[in-house]
């Protein structure tokens, strides 16, 4: 059933979010389908991609999820307030201001450098810690020649090795292959350790990229994990403004700041509680922005199945829709319009604004009722 912590601040906003959480788990349990024989995990940094860890973790774990990965030590300890018997890997690894979260939450943190491998080693010792090794991404992780000295000089035994694919959206490009014969021939040198290399898009090379564990994550909450297939995933958010008002503007008028667009008919709008200060990007605006210099058109909203567009600059904490082709019963004050979700597919919305699903999910601002449906 939904729920609000806090009746009132719902009843009163002007911009709402549902999630699905039926749907998170059964995006799971597809991509735990597609990873073969490894263990399927989940990322659930950045606050589960914007929809709240305090629910996804646990509906995560509720369908079989035993193995989680954050950003960050304090998203650890968050997640491992919710769930005492999960595995948590932490990605930004080991530095001495994270040591006590780390330690006393119980956590993994996914070692990176030279330094962060003697810091954990001097002041962890034998407690479980995974290793991270670069194997094209150029951003985190210790060099291959670094592994193949670390296994040549040291006992030491990471619970898990891992690298990140740089280019797994895109199936043909060479790099993956690159990446997958690199990480076999170094996940060899540490024999006893898990391995881990494919997140959502990866998981799709099937099992030579697969190993042990898979880490999916844009796929979980229901956005495109590959370039130019159909999205196989459930919508997992829904995000939807209020209609505060409605007007109507003449031929010649123009709308929003910079006077950017003049309407060339007579015009009904829908003026709607949502701007950028809640993630509704400033680039996905009708005009008045750069990117309309390539992408002609800005984002829509829906109602009812009609799609209608927003006209001129978004605003802070404003849009216009041009709602004219309507009935009039619709778009009226205090009806909503969704953003995207199920009519408008959240990777569309942020083509729309020149960016990616992960980026519209993260930016999320704290405006949102949320409901979590299960």
């Amino acid at each position: 059933m939904p729920e609000f912590t806090d009746q009132f601040a719902s009843d009163a906003a002007t911009v709402r979010l549902n999630v699905n959480l039926q749907a998170l788990a059964t995006n799971w349990r597809t991509m735990r389908e597609l990873s073969g024989n490894a263990e399927c995990g989940a990322a659930v940094k950045a606050d589960a991609y914007g929809i709240g860890v305090d629910h996804a973790g646990p509906a995560l774990f509720a369908a079989g999820c035993r193995s989680f990965f954050v950003a960050d030590a304090n998203e650890g300890a968050e997640l491992r307030h919710l769930l005492a018997d999960a595995r948590i890997y932490v990605l930004s690894g080991a530095f001495p201001g994270a040591m006590a979260q780390l330690t006393t939450n119980n956590l993994i943190p996914v070692l990176c450098s030279q330094e962060q491998i003697r810091l954990w080693r001097d002041q962890a010792g034998e407690t479980a810690a995974a290793l991270q090794i670069d194997t094209g991404m150029n951003r985190m992780g210790i060099s291959p020649k670094e592994a193949h000295d670390m296994a040549a000089g040291s006992s030491w035994t990471p619970v898990l090795v891992m690298s990140h694919f740089a280019c797994a959206d895109a199936p043909d490009h060479p790099l993956n292959s690159q990446q997958i014969e690199l990480f076999t021939r170094l996940r060899s040198l540490f024999p006893d350790s898990h391995a881990s290399l494919a997140n959502s898009a990866g998981i799709h090379f099937g099992q030579p990229a697969q190993f042990d564990l898979t880490r999916p994550g844009i796929a979980l909450y229901g956005g495109e994990a590959v370039n130019d297939i159909p999205n196989p995933m459930q919508p997992v958010v829904s995000a939807q403004a209020r209609i505060l008002m409605n007007r109507t503007c003449e031929a010649g008028q123009t709308i929003s700041y910079g006077a950017t667009h003049t309407f060339t008919r007579t015009t009904r709008l829908a003026v709607c509680g949502v701007g950028y200060a809640d993630g509704y990007l400033r680039s996905g605006s009708g005009s008045g922005v750069p990117l309309r210099d390539n992408i002609p058109k800005g984002v829509f909203g829906a109602i009812a199945g009609h799609k209608v567009p927003l006209l001129g600059r978004v605003t802070m904490d404003l849009v216009m829709f041009d709602v004219t082709d309507l009935p009039d019963e619709m778009a009226v004050a205090d009806d909503w319009i969704e953003l995207f979700g199920t009519e408008i597919a959240l990777d569309d919305a942020a083509r729309a604004a020149g960016t990616i699903g992960y980026e519209l999910l993260t930016s999320l601002g704290r405006r949102y009722a949320r409901t979590y449906s299960v």
